[in-house]
């Protein structure tokens, strides 16, 4: 009995020391903890390997598209600008409701987006979770409708 309880403390032992040694290299690598200096503040996907990035650079704001090959610095930002947006952003996301609002590109237009359709299927003891029908089919029809192409 002493030596298994022995042996147990050796392993935790052996396995604090593994996992404090890795923490160490890691922030000698540079991958541990954020450093402060640069914020992530909105990125949005373009295509399969493209993005444009919101950055957050020691006090400056600037904007940046990213592919597989290169960045690039697209345009530099005042603070208040995209703060602005932001605030704009957040009060367009809690005003729509469950509808929501989407931005046709093509013409700079908000649309509104159809409602889901209400599930049927009587109140049985699945409604609403993910064993219910209805609820796959909710979320397959609204995939289809974001995911169309205008």
């Amino acid at each position: 009995m002493t030596w298994m309880v022995l042996r147990l403390v050796l392993c935790l032992a052996f396995i604090a020391a593994v996992l404090l040694f890795a923490s160490r290299v890691a922030k000698k690598r540079g991958l541990g903890g954020a450093t402060g200096v640069i914020e992530v503040v909105a990125r949005q996907r373009m295509g399969r390997a493209s993005s444009v990035s919101v950055l957050r650079v020691a006090g400056r704001v600037l904007v940046v598209g990213a592919t597989e090959e290169q960045v690039t610095l697209l345009a530099e930002v005042e603070d208040d600008e995209l703060s602005a947006a932001l605030d704009a952003q957040l009060a367009r996301s809690t005003t729509t409701g469950p509808a929501g609002v989407d931005d046709d590109p093509a013409t700079g237009v908000l649309t509104r987006r159809p409602a889901l359709p209400a599930r049927s299927g009587g109140g049985g003891a699945l409604a609403g979770s993910v064993l219910d029908r209805g609820t796959w089919t909710s979320v397959v029809q609204e995939l289809r409708e974001r995911t169309v192409r205008r």
